[in-house]
């Protein structure tokens, strides 16, 4: 058996391990016992975001061509006939999992209705919905019961907005024109039964929840966030919740960028567009002021299945990206968009697996940690977990290794690909590491300092 054969092997007993954990443990994280609820959360570290539905026949983005129509788009007509043809013959619940799991990936978010207010499980109280496809089965179903099966975490994201809803919005209208809802209709409170009445389905009839993803985009007070938060707790206490529901949740979402710096409380942002990223100062917070997070990111530019994007992101920025969202505490949600016949595309496949092939060696610097003790230094990101401090690099000196601003007394180090010991020199300004002239990754290259 080959050094990188017992490495991938290694590396699923891992996975497989972490993932057969109880679904809500109390974990031992940092400097304390954190809580019950979000401890499996940050120990995962990495997750498969999927998007998909009928829409994926088009190849075009969920929900946003009947939003925010082009001349040259589907018709709102067109994308509302597409379910008529939905026939996904080749979805394979264990297959997905399998390449989650390759990939190093710990739980899976799906899609269970998006902005379309398409339901891709068999909710009792819309005939807009899977079971009413050619297809006719129950996906949601079928990957909560392979993922229970097969002990990998599942959330579910579920939109608050509904265009098929008349009571959200007047359907007799074009989406285009009131997609955003129209909460001043006396028919809003009957909205938002039917929602109260779908997390319900969600959280009794699909087994254990791990988290509800909402995606509640403009004017978001206006579905009684804390109403749904009570609900969720009511029915699966562990179920976490993110911050798109217009009170904060268990966790915040940048989408499609990194945060420039390590998100703390009170500084919430809620925003979707980097541009708008409140522009915090470098530096370490205390663990209690730390704000839970995630970053949400495409491999292309889109979420749904497009045949005709092949902007597709390098292993290496993808890998890199996992590593920059680990170093500040984050969690990475990382997305595919599977074609019409429900098999997942190879463009994707081939990036995922490179990114569990750097996993199968580094993934002791991603599960378990928080965000490192020396932050905003170009070239290198730190992890940290228990008296280990972990040393990604990016650009590999051809000079020792300066680490600035590292207080902790360093009593050993060496390359996690190799086992490598290697020299160090400590003085109060940081720590110098004396380094092989071959960078063993052309990723990223980790080395282990262990410290008091």
């Amino acid at each position: 058996m080959s050094a990188q054969q017992k490495n991938r092997r290694d590396f699923l007993q891992l996975a497989l391990a972490a993932s057969s954990l109880p679904l809500f443990p109390r974990f031992a994280f940092g400097t304390g016992i954190e809580d019950e609820r979000t401890s499996w959360y940050r120990e995962a570290k990495f997750g498969m975001f999927i998007h998909w539905g009928p829409y994926s026949l088009a190849s075009v983005e969920a929900s946003w061509p009947i939003m925010r129509p082009k001349p040259d788009g589907i018709s709102e007509a067109d994308y509302r006939a597409l379910p008529a043809r939905f026939n996904p013959t080749k979805f394979d619940p264990d297959a997905w999992i399998d390449l989650a799991r390759t990939a190093g990936q710990q739980y899976m978010v799906f899609t269970s209705k998006h902005h379309d207010g398409f339901c891709m499980f068999d909710s009792s109280y819309t005939d807009y919905k899977i079971t009413k496809t050619p297809y006719g089965k129950d996906i949601v179903k079928q990957l909560s019961d392979a993922c229970a099966a097969r002990d990998m975490r599942l959330g579910l994201y579920y939109s608050p907005p509904d265009l098929h809803h008349p009571d959200f919005r007047d359907t007799s209208k074009l989406a285009a024109t009131n997609w955003n809802g129209e909460p001043e209709r006396p028919e809003w409170p009957t909205y938002l039964e039917y929602m109260q009445l779908q997390l319900t389905e969600l959280l009794s009839k699909y087994g254990p929840v791990v988290l509800i993803w909402f995606d509640g985009l403009y004017h978001q007070e206006k579905y009684d966030g804390q109403r749904f938060i009570k609900l969720i707790r009511s029915l699966q206490s562990g179920t976490l919740v993110n911050d798109r529901i217009g009170v904060p949740g268990d966790y915040v979402t940048p989408e499609q960028f990194i945060p420039k710096s390590i998100p703390i409380k009170q500084a919430h942002f809620f925003a979707t567009d980097q541009n708008v990223e409140k522009e915090l100062k470098i530096g370490i917070p205390r663990p209690e002021d730390f704000q839970l997070w995630e970053t949400c990111m495409t491999i292309n530019n889109t979420w749904a299945y497009n045949m005709h994007d092949h902007d597709y992101k390098s292993s290496q920025t993808l890998i890199r990206g996992l590593v920059e969202v680990a170093s500040r505490g984050g969690n990475f949600l990382l997305n595919v968009g599977p074609q019409p016949d429900g098999q997942i595309q190879p463009e994707f496949q081939e990036r995922l697996r490179a990114i569990g092939d750097w996993m199968a060696v580094n993934s002791d610097s991603i599960y378990g940690t928080t965000y490192g003790p020396v932050q905003g230094v170009n070239g290198i990101r730190t992890t940290a977990k228990h008296d280990k401090v972990y040393v990604s690099i990016f650009d590999w000196p051809s000079t020792p290794l300066d680490i600035p601003g590292l207080k902790k007394k360093v009593i050993s180090a060496h390359l996690l690909a190799t086992g490598q010991p290697l020299k160090f020199k400590q003085t109060e300004t940081g720590v110098q590491i004396d380094l092989p002239a071959q960078a063993p990754d052309v990723n990223a290259s980790v080395v282990a300092l262990r410290t008091l």
